[in-house]
């Protein structure tokens, strides 16, 4: 039995993947996962993410005693997932990106000056979720309310129920996003710009994989140069677009195994070596 530690995408709380949690649970592996990052004070957001690595490094430690772990992340959770490996090799067993495909070269040195020049706040997911919808009456309100919109009724069923339930919570008699929009708009704001540099200092140690969405805008407009060079191959794709891990959770979730599993059977040092 392996420890998966999973990190989310940003603006969606763990309990959002409890089917693919569970899924891994069924398949015999522990599944740890930090609720919501960027919402601890003593880990504010900043630039590149430094204290959201730490964080969930501290969480790694204290949950694990440091056992070696695999890291699993979607989107923002992958990018920090891969952050904290390549800080504590020898923390990680494997990493797994879900969706976070790495910037490199001129896309990554406009992202670094948008975000030195204040322009990164108008280009950014960060300009729509500075105005996303904080209150809704009830939880049956925010459920029909999500179910109008094309993106969510492509999330497989039972999926929108789970972000209601652990998306929002009671407060002055309304249901409220638990995940706070300034705290995504920050993390939106501050993405990582100096994976190049980073990489070149502290190639991973690690076995590193990539499950992306046929679909995903995000991939279409980082492209696949960096990852394809991280990965050494290891990719593999589902249908669907950036979210596709709540539009087929089940197919994420047997797609990963089987990286997890293809790192366990690659021959010991060989995984690093190819990484």
């Amino acid at each position: 039995m392996a420890t998966i530690v999973f990190s989310h995408a940003n603006g969606f709380p763990a309990g959002c993947y409890r089917q693919v949690f569970e899924a891994w649970r069924a398949a015999g592996h522990r599944v740890l996962a930090l609720d919501k990052l960027g919402h601890d004070p003593r880990y504010p957001v900043t630039s590149n993410w430094p204290n959201l690595r730490e964080q969930l490094l501290h969480f790694v430690e204290h949950e694990t005693a440091g056992e070696p772990v695999h890291f699993v992340g979607h989107s923002l959770g992958g990018f920090v997932s891969l952050l904290a490996a390549l800080r504590r090799p020898e923390l990680a067993r494997g990493v797994v990106l879900l969706d976070s495909p790495v910037l490199y070269g001129w896309k990554a040195h406009s992202v670094g000056l948008f975000k030195a020049t204040g322009w990164i706040r108008h280009v950014s997911p960060g300009r729509v979720s500075q105005r996303r919808r904080e209150h809704f009456a009830s939880p049956e309100e925010a459920l029909a309310h999500y179910r109008a919109k094309p993106a969510f009724a492509r999330w497989a069923p039972g999926v929108l129920e789970d972000y209601v339930a652990c998306g929002f919570e009671p407060a002055g008699g309304r249901q409220c996003l638990s995940f706070r929009r300034e705290v995504e708009t920050d993390i939106y704001n501050t993405l990582p710009h100096h994976w190049t540099r980073l990489l070149r200092r502290h190639p991973p140690a690690c076995p590193v994989a990539f499950v992306g969405g046929t679909s995903s805008v995000e991939v279409r407009q980082v492209g696949m140069r960096a990852t394809g060079e991280i990965t050494r191959g290891r990719v593999s794709w589902i249908e669907g677009g950036h979210l596709f891990p709540f539009e087929r959770p089940q197919e994420t979730a047997q797609a990963v195994l089987g990286w997890l599993q293809a790192f366990e059977q690659a021959p010991r040092g060989a995984a690093a070596a190819a990484a």
